[in-house]
């Protein structure tokens, strides 16, 4: 379930292909000016992320997760690098990809 959105995209108003990582909620517990998240959220993903998928491809990813997550939005080819020869990602410091 979907706890909160940060949308890092740089170009808004596109939707058919973007990136997106979801993270458990707690995780945003360290940020700054944040609400904290005290309950038990066992079921949430530590990570997973997809890449040109549309916006409401990944508000339907993230929400059907039974964790309550964060959606971190990014524009397509950007915040997220896929590990060489792996199936990981991982999030960036909203960098574009080469």
């Amino acid at each position: 379930m979907i706890w909160n959105i940060v949308d890092k995209r740089k170009r808004p108003y596109r939707w058919k292909e973007i990136n997106a990582i979801i993270e458990d909620v707690a995780h945003d517990n360290s940020c700054q000016d944040t609400d904290i998240f005290y309950e038990e959220n066992e079921n949430a993903p530590a990570y997973d992320a997809k890449e040109n998928i549309s916006l409401h491809e990944a508000i339907m990813w993230a929400e059907a997760k039974t964790g309550k997550v964060t959606l971190y939005l990014y524009d397509k080819g950007c915040g997220t690098r896929l590990l060489a020869n792996s199936s990981t990602f991982f999030r960036t410091a909203d960098i574009g990809a080469s």
